[in-house]
């Protein structure tokens, strides 16, 4: 007789706590092996293809296209085992025994530290679940009974979204289903009885009111939610200071010409600075760290793990390039191309996003000269290269045409002071203007 397995939404890593669904790749009636892909989905981070612990057929999904799921909702119900063709229509959900998916995303997978039980799902068209016996109210504001971290018992999305557009803390009510399992009737107790205590008059907000006729309002969602919320924190958090120096870079661009004339794969402009950058990082190991304002300590970081930033049609990312510290110049072009690739085609990992040390930004590529980076919390530094053009410069005593890029540096003043800031922006400067001093640390 088949099992019918259900599948939720796994963490995807990182603290993401919802992701929307983009594409389903299945359908009901489908068969599906262990660990195919079943959904894509949209993290804050990335689009990233969900894979299924369970082989067998499909026999309900949960959510459509648009909607946005919380980690540990429902995905999809798989029937397992003989007789799974006439499980399709079946009620009964049984969590994983000791067969599963070797799958390491968070969430799912064989856990043999509980035995198997049943439990009965009230399908969607079924009659409305009874008036709840004790009716869920909000918590009184001087003694809130809020939950304990771990999952909101609620399976719709479409109760979650009540709650969520009124007001309404989950964590706060009583479930009256199976379980302590929070219905839509809990829900909408909850603002009956918000409703019946006066609220004080509030401000309408300021923008609303502002909004001229025909105004286009954007959602901060997804991954312009998180830039946006990344860079608020940073302002809020860091107090940072911006230094920055004009550089020669005709000495660096006729090294590259002479190492792509010998033969073998390209070196790219960014691979080079970056070389740089993990050479003067080891001179300056104070920029290579955080502040963890917990314990109000500096953690000076062992590793380069060195982000760039890349433009997409979804946004800017910063992709991460892990012990840049310890790649040649080829391994960083070839690790950059493969990065921006996958960023351009919406498929890096939650892990190719996170773990960064320090970022190297070329906004050159924008064809501007200048710009102050915003530092990408919580690292503690952030290197911004600018075009690199023919200008007027003073060269050997005679003004010459030469390749001129600024460099601008910003930093966090609580890791160090600004001739430290200073002897790292001096050293970058040095190395572009004379990429033999660069030998010395090689």
């Amino acid at each position: 007789m088949a099992q019918v397995m259900e599948f939720k939404l796994p963490d995807l890593g990182e603290g993401l706590t919802e992701a929307e669904i983009v594409r389903w790749l299945v359908a009901v009636g489908d068969v599906v092996a262990v660990d195919q892909p079943v959904v894509e989905v949209e993290t804050a981070k990335a689009m990233v293809e969900v894979p299924c612990p369970y082989g067998g057929v499909v026999t309900a999904r949960f959510g459509e296209e648009g909607t946005e799921l919380p980690v540990g909702a429902p995905l999809i119900t798989v029937a397992v085992g003989a007789g799974a063709g006439d499980a399709a229509g079946a009620g009964t959900v049984q969590e994983p025994e000791e067969s599963g998916s070797g799958n390491v995303l968070v969430g799912y997978g064989t856990d043999h530290s509980r035995t198997a039980r049943r439990r009965r799902v009230r399908p969607a068209s079924a009659a409305p679940a009874p008036a709840p016996a004790a009716p869920a109210a909000v918590a009184a504001p001087d003694a809130p009974a809020v939950r304990p971290a771990g999952p909101v018992p609620v399976i719709s999305p479409l109760v979650r979204k009540l709650a969520r557009d009124n007001g309404i803390d989950l964590r706060a009510l009583t479930g009256s289903g199976p379980d302590g399992l929070i219905l839509r009737a809990d829900v909408e107790a909850a603002l009956r009885a918000q409703a019946a205590v006066p609220a004080a008059p509030a401000a309408a907000p300021a923008t609303a009111a502002a909004a001229p006729a025909g105004a286009e309002r954007i959602p901060l969602k997804g991954l312009r939610g998180a830039v946006a919320d990344k860079l608020s924190r940073s302002r809020r958090e860091i107090p940072d200071a911006t230094c920055w120096v004009d550089a020669d870079a005709t000495e660096l661009m006729a090294a590259r010409a002479a190492m792509n004339a010998a033969g073998g794969p390209k070196v790219s402009v960014l691979a080079l600075l970056a070389r740089i950058c993990t050479a003067a990082l080891a001179r300056y190991p104070e920029l290579n760290s955080t502040v963890d304002l917990a314990a109000n300590e500096i953690v000076r970081l062992p590793s380069v793990h060195l982000g760039f930033a890349a433009q997409t049609e979804r946004g800017l990312v910063v992709p991460v390039v892990r012990d840049a510290h310890e790649r040649s110049a080829e391994s960083l072009t070839a690790e950059f191309a493969r990065l921006t690739e996958l960023a351009r085609t919406g498929k890096l990992a939650p892990s190719d996003l996170t773990g960064g040390t320090f970022t190297l930004n070329n906004y050159g590529v924008f064809g501007v000269d200048g710009s102050t980076p915003i530092i990408n919390h919580p690292e503690a530094a952030m290197l911004g290269v600018g075009r690199i053009t023919p200008k007027p410069w003073v060269h050997r005593g005679e003004l010459a045409v030469r390749q001129v890029v600024q460099l601008s540096f910003t930093f966090d003043h609580r890791v160090c002071d600004g001739g430290t800031a200073g002897g790292f922006l001096r050293y970058v400067a040095d190395c572009v203007e004379n990429p033999a001093v660069l030998l010395r640390t090689l």
